[in-house]
């Protein structure tokens, strides 16, 4: 594959470059359908990304719909088949504002005067289209051979929300068709499986722009999962020697300036509220709470480790372009704890944390994950707290644990919290790209903020080390994780319904009711299918719909044997016994969480 350079010179391009050059040309071809079909467009920015390209314009007060997108993608067709030239030039920082001014191109103009004095600014033009770019691109448009738009979203001039907001079309592009498929085809597989698609169908959680974007509400079945998974947690942890509080989803501007959030956190927390002349904010995290209840009361090395645990309500400040059901929303809940500890008890502490992440992932048959170390950039004076000795010997001591833990990790740069080093376990989902669930955080920071003390065993104050920790991360993350990689498809024991009773007619109803209510009053999750609907639509919607573990089907037979015939969902089998025998079954299948 032929590519042309900024400079004007024709090349073969590299095999490492032909998807980003691909990518990046579909952008420029995609600007040109947008020009012709809407001549007042102005545009931003169209890079190429890892999967695509997108492209950002001003439409003034045209707004596009993704129903336009087909018109759009049939536009970039025919210009590909005009097979347009790509030309490159370049011209001098006065002439490039002439021209970008004479086309309407604001953004562009405001982009020329980012540029260093004397940078050379290119330009690349197929047909009647030009554009401000560093290339390189294609030779001829007829060189993109498959590609497809694939969403509309908004985005801010320069990703800032006092600027204006702009149409964002974004779009795939691979080398060959038989690529494209496949990516229809993992997106047709991700479609399946998405979180947000089985939760309405399942009935578990909503969402509604009247409560706000971000803000998801977990309806009675998926509150029962929630439950569950917050009994499954608690239980662990108690048995560890974790203690749980309750602490207040507010707290003060000051709280946060104390703790370094105000400086460090800002932009991805609520705004502030004035009340009675004092700041309070939206808690972003529940580490200051959880320093304010360590130094409620004195402490001795006899009292360390504290082990303080919270599944505390948390809201951050998404942009709505991120958010995603509740995979990732501006409130969540976080299946959090801090760990109070001398240096001497680091190790230990850590390895538990560990030990308890890979138990649960073991309980969950979670096998696909990594994990990753997480760094401070050095040279990044904003977002970190800057004291490089306690940096150093933080990251030191957490490389060393996890290297005398035995624990595969590889090192990242800039993935620190602000107040130290982590371990962060990143699972790959079944769709999509990975993400991280689960950290242990080391922390020698916080804990000075807040003048934290212990008294050790001659006598003298110590500050101890914090270590910040959530296993199953955001509850709302971790059961957005399960239902994608289950299709909904819970173990009994976590299924918002466990047995479904289905009526054959009315004759069998006052048995069906009698076996629902016996199942109920033993406490298992039942429910009874009244509709006047025939046995194998019940069946169906019971088993593909609801996804229910068991269902009992009650008919005549069933009444004059005084049994119930049992469906199981996972081998489509059916088996006739005792009530009283389903119920042992039944236990012990929730019991084991099999």
């Amino acid at each position: 594959m032929k590519i042309i350079y900024n400079d004007g010179h024709v090349a073969e391009c590299p095999e490492e470059m032909e998807l980003e050059v691909l990518r990046h040309s579909a952008a420029h071809i995609m600007a040109q359908a947008i020009r012709r079909l809407y001549p007042q467009a102005r545009f931003a920015f169209g890079p190429a990304t890892e999967k695509g390209f997108h492209y950002d314009f001003d439409l003034g007060e045209t707004k596009l719909s993704e129903e336009d997108l087909p018109a759009i993608e049939q536009e970039m067709q025919k210009i590909v088949k005009e097979n347009l030239p790509f030309k490159a030039f370049i011209l001098s920082r006065e002439d490039s504002v002439k021209l970008m001014e004479e086309r309407g191109e604001r953004y562009k103009v405001e982009h020329i005067a980012d540029l260093a004095d004397d940078a050379p600014i290119s330009f690349f033009q197929q047909g009647e289209y030009i554009d401000m770019c560093r290339g390189p691109h294609l030779t001829y448009t007829k060189a993109l051979k498959a590609f497809k738009l694939v969403g509309l979203s908004g985005a801010y001039w320069r990703n800032d929300a006092s600027n204006t907001m702009l149409t964002r079309v974004s779009g795939v592009a691979f080398r060959t068709q038989d690529e494209l498929k496949e990516y229809e085809r993992e997106m047709e597989e991700a479609r399946a499986r998405d979180h947000r698609r089985i939760g309405k169908e399942m009935g578990l959680f909503m969402t509604d722009d009247l409560i706000g974007k971000g803000l998801p509400m977990f309806l009675p079945k998926g509150y029962t999962i929630w439950q569950e998974l917050e009994n499954y947690i608690r239980e662990k942890e108690r048995l560890l020697g974790y203690q749980h509080v309750m602490s207040p989803c507010v707290g003060t501007v000051q709280l946060y300036r104390t703790s370094g959030h105000w400086d460090h956190y800002k932009e991805n927390m609520f705004p502030a509220m004035e009340v009675d002349g004092e700041g309070f904010v939206l808690r972003p995290m529940n580490c200051p709470h959880h320093m304010m209840i360590y130094a409620n009361s004195p402490h001795s090395y006899r009292d360390l480790p504290l082990r303080i645990a919270e599944i505390a309500h948390d809201f951050r400040y998404e942009p709505s372009g991120t958010l995603k059901g509740i995979e990732r929303g501006r409130h969540f809940c976080q299946n959090d704890a801090h760990l109070f500890v001398t240096p001497e008890q680091i190790k230990d502490e850590i390895g538990r944390v560990v030990a308890l992440i890979f138990e649960a992932y073991r309980d969950f048959n979670i096998t696909d994950y990594r994990c990753v170390l997480s760094l401070r950039d050095p040279s990044d004076k904003k977002k970190y707290h800057q004291d490089d000795e306690m940096w150093n010997k933080a990251e030191s001591a957490l490389r060393e644990v996890l290297t005398e833990l035995g624990i595969h990790f590889t090192e990242e740069i800039g993935e620190a919290a602000f107040y130290g080093p982590k371990l962060d376990v990143n699972v790959k989902p079944a769709v999509g790209a990975e993400y991280t669930l689960s950290t242990c955080q080391l922390d020698f920071c916080l804990p000075a903020k807040f003048d934290l003390k212990y008294i050790d065993r001659d006598s003298s104050e110590k500050t101890p080390v914090v270590l910040h920790r959530a296993i199953l991360g955001s509850i709302d993350r971790f059961m957005a994780y399960l239902i994608e990689e289950t299709k909904g498809i819970f173990p009994t024991w976590l299924s918002p319904v466990q047995v479904k009773v289905l009526p054959v007619s009315d004759k069998s109803m006052d048995y069906a009711r009698q076996v629902y209510e016996s199942l109920r009053d033993a406490r298992f999750r039942v429910e009874l299918d009244s509709r006047n609907e025939k046995i194998g639509y019940k069946i169906r919607y019971a088993r593909q719909v609801d996804r229910v573990p068991y269902m009992l089907i009650i008919g005549e037979k069933e009444i004059q044997e005084g049994n119930v015939s049992v469906r199981d969902r996972d081998t489509d089998a059916t088996t006739a016994m005792s009530l009283d025998e389903f119920k042992g079954l039944l236990a012990k299948r929730i019991s084991e969480r099999s």
